[in-house]
């Protein structure tokens, strides 16, 4: 049973990126007083278009995590914060580490203590990544398994998760944490695979190009349509049940690539996908097979993923169809 949020102020981080503004966009529905903050970087996923027919309905800043000033005036008076800002992209954080070091943790650390400072009773949701738990040693991945990523995005990631966590029990900020999987959905990043390769391979599709799958495409995922995400984030500042603790996200069926591929293949009906050897930057830091065992947060809060691959895929092509010039 999610929790609605009605009549609230809110603040999301990232909230013109892709789940930021599906978020924002439902939370406008919900009669409640939304802001959302992004630094429409370029490489990130940032896109005006995500919001343009309510951009009447929500408070905008363009403004950047990083600046401390910003964010200390904008915690102010907000019951919730949904923190969803980060650099996503694993090649990027090893490519530039200090950028995501600043993003991913240096940045999460302002915004705790301007919290602290200014808005002691303010509700969080931190958005973390499956990427902490690095190559897993067991199946499925439970929030005990170790945690050992294999790139400087899920270092700093799980320091991000930590001060929140931490903030939580020293100066009793409350704030919960959602490890999410592969999201996708309408508004996701496509013009690359800075967020999610599905991304790349939806625009390619849409294209006519050939989607490209590494190695032997045996690898498994899980995936979580967005829809569902945003359930669980309401779940996840509604329920003080959520407070303090770190959850998994996944989904009871996941897939191979390359059944993956076949999948969006079947979907679009005119275009195919091609099997290529690893990339070897990015064969370095790849994880192989990865399902997340989201049973802890499905038997505490009754969720349950709701769309499948097949239904999410569908209709997620059926919005870049009509949408794409805006995306690529």
């Amino acid at each position: 049973m999610v929790n609605l949020l009605i009549g609230k102020k809110i603040l999301i981080t990232g909230g013109i990126g892709f789940i930021g503004s599906n978020l924002a966009r439902k939370l406008v529905d919900l009669n409640n007083q939304v802001t959302v903050i992004d630094s429409l970087i370029p490489e990130y996923g940032g896109n005006l278009r995500n919001l343009h027919d309510i951009q009447d309905k929500i408070t905008f800043s363009l403004s950047d995590v990083r600046d401390v000033g910003v964010i200390n005036n904008l915690i102010k008076g907000h019951d919730y914060l949904f923190n969803l800002a980060g650099q996503t992209s694993h090649m990027d954080s090893m490519h530039d580490p200090i950028t995501d070091l600043d993003i991913n943790a240096k940045a999460q650390l302002s915004i705790l203590e301007a919290c602290r400072k200014y808005n002691p009773g303010i509700r969080i949701v931190f958005a973390s990544t499956r990427q902490i738990y690095g190559k897993p040693k067991y199946f499925p991945v439970d929030e005990k398994h170790p945690l050992h990523p294999v790139d400087v995005n899920g270092i700093n990631k799980i320091a991000g998760e930590q001060y929140h966590i931490l903030y939580q029990k020293v100066y009793g900020i409350a704030s919960a944490v959602l490890r999410l999987t592969n999201t996708y959905g309408p508004r996701m990043r496509i013009k690359d695979a800075r967020q999610t390769f599905l991304g790349i391979w939806i625009r390619n599709l849409l294209q006519g190009k050939p989607i490209q799958v590494f190695g032997d495409g045996k690898q498994r995922r899980d995936y979580n349509y967005v829809e569902d995400v945003l359930d669980a984030l309401l779940i996840a500042a509604t329920d003080k049940n959520a407070i303090g603790k770190v959850y998994n996200l996944g989904a009871p069926d996941p897939l191979c690539l390359e059944d993956t591929a076949k999948i969006m293949c079947q979907a679009i009906e005119c275009s195919d996908y091609q099997m290529i050897p690893f990339p070897e930057d990015r064969k370095a830091i790849d994880v192989g097979d990865f399902i997340c065992d989201y049973s802890a947060f499905r038997d505490q809060f009754g969720w349950e993923p709701k769309v499948n691959f097949e239904d999410g895929i569908q209709l997620s092509l059926e919005y870049f169809r009509s949408e794409i010039e805006h995306y690529i």
